[in-house]
């Protein structure tokens, strides 16, 4: 018997197959659909797209005919190569909670499913941040593509309530409605390149099996995964808004958030790599026994920070990134002239910003490529020691 009501995430939840029909002809009625078309299917003509969308029965379809398509072209368009591993390491028969570093928007999310999709896997939910849930056509987009709303904000006593109820829809999906999932280690993207996991977010899983900690977490099947972009989603966007938010809380812009998954998109990713990490199993769990619950949280929070620091992918801008912040020439070997030089003449876009201490800016820049580097150093207790 179901320990869940399913009605009680009405307010969260996905689209059913049984509203997609509704929402497809939402979405080809839209002012933007002509502009979705140019870039989904280009060279089609947006009489025989909108067709085959109105066709459509289940988020199955939706996401194999057109969430696909859109990933081939954010690959296609804006990636020099795309790699994956450890995928092979995944049962196709058990539900996992992917928990991954987060870079992107849209896409971190998004390509994983694109990698599950294309080897035999069956996709997953897909966390969504209430502030991204901003017009009707994003809605639509978002819950026909298994993405969910989490909220965020509000009160203690509001927060403290939707962070059980997502935790309880998290261990529903999992464990009942047969569906893995995808979260990131924290709310909001990684901005500074420092790729650590809230032990909130940990702290929210285990709210819905409080008697049991290690139970809580380990019937999720919890996967890290490692998100590498070679060059920085929105690297510049991220860098002015550290600059911005030094003294005060950073106010976000009407429309940031829609110009932020566009520049994703859009933005050249050189070398992007995704690596499935191993299970966070409850062997691993049982090391943290005599902890209290503070300290499991903390604990496993940092256990899903080596996995996916470990198995970051380093590019050369990573390297020159770090030299040039430091003054030095240490990874010298790791890159070429050419590459150099094409990390600063890409760093030139910063002086066109009029800001008073651009030296700061630059600074917060750099950080953004050469903090993975520190944070692998210092998994490795020693930060003197080269990588």
């Amino acid at each position: 018997m179901s320990k869940y009501n399913p009605q009680q995430f009405d307010d969260i939840r996905p689209y059913y197959d049984s509203e997609i029909p509704a929402a497809m002809e939402r979405i080809v009625n839209s002012d933007f659909f002509g502009l979705l078309c140019t870039y989904v299917y280009p060279g089609k003509n947006p009489e025989d797209v909108k067709k085959m969308m109105l066709s459509f029965q289940t988020i199955r379809d939706f996401q194999l005919e057109v969430m696909r398509c859109v990933n081939e072209q954010v690959i296609a368009r804006s990636m020099t190569s795309f790699t994956y591993s450890g995928v092979e390491k995944l049962d196709p028969n058990k539900k996992y909670l992917f928990i991954s570093n987060h870079r992107d928007i849209m896409l971190d999310a998004c390509l994983l499913q694109y990698i599950l999709y294309r080897n035999g896997h069956e996709t997953t939910e897909i966390t969504f941040g209430a502030n991204l849930m901003s017009s009707p056509l994003v809605i639509d987009i978002g819950k026909a593509n298994k993405m969910f709303r989490v909220e965020r904000g509000g009160n203690m006593k509001d927060f403290y309530m939707s962070s059980k109820n997502l935790s309880e829809y998290i261990r529903y999906v999992l464990t009942e409605k047969g569906q893995g999932m995808w979260i990131a280690q924290r709310n909001g993207r990684t901005k500074d390149g420092k790729d650590q996991t809230d032990q909130g977010i940990i702290k929210m899983f285990c709210m819905s099996e409080p008697t049991d900690k290690i139970k809580a977490l380990s019937e999720l099947n919890i996967i890290p995964v490692s998100v590498s972009y070679e060059w920085e989603s929105c690297d510049i966007l991220k860098a002015l808004e550290l600059y911005e938010s030094r003294y005060s809380k950073y106010i976000k812009k009407p429309g940031e958030d829609l110009n932020s998954i566009l520049t994703g998109i859009a933005q050249p990713k050189g070398r992007v790599n995704f690596t499935f990490c191993d299970q966070i199993t409850e062997a691993d769990l049982h090391q943290f026994d005599n902890c209290t619950n503070n300290e499991y949280h903390r604990a496993v929070a940092q256990l899903i920070d080596k996995r996916i620091i470990e198995a970051y992918q380093l590019t050369p801008n990573n390297y020159i990134a770090h030299d040039l912040r430091y003054g030095q020439q240490l990874y010298r070997d790791h890159y070429t002239d050419e590459e150099l030089n094409a990390f600063q003449a890409f760093m030139e876009r910063l002086n066109t910003f009029d800001i008073a201490e651009p030296d700061v800016l630059k600074d917060l820049y750099l950080g953004i490529y050469a903090n993975p580097i520190d944070s692998k150093l210092a998994l490795k207790g020693n930060e003197n020691e080269k990588m």
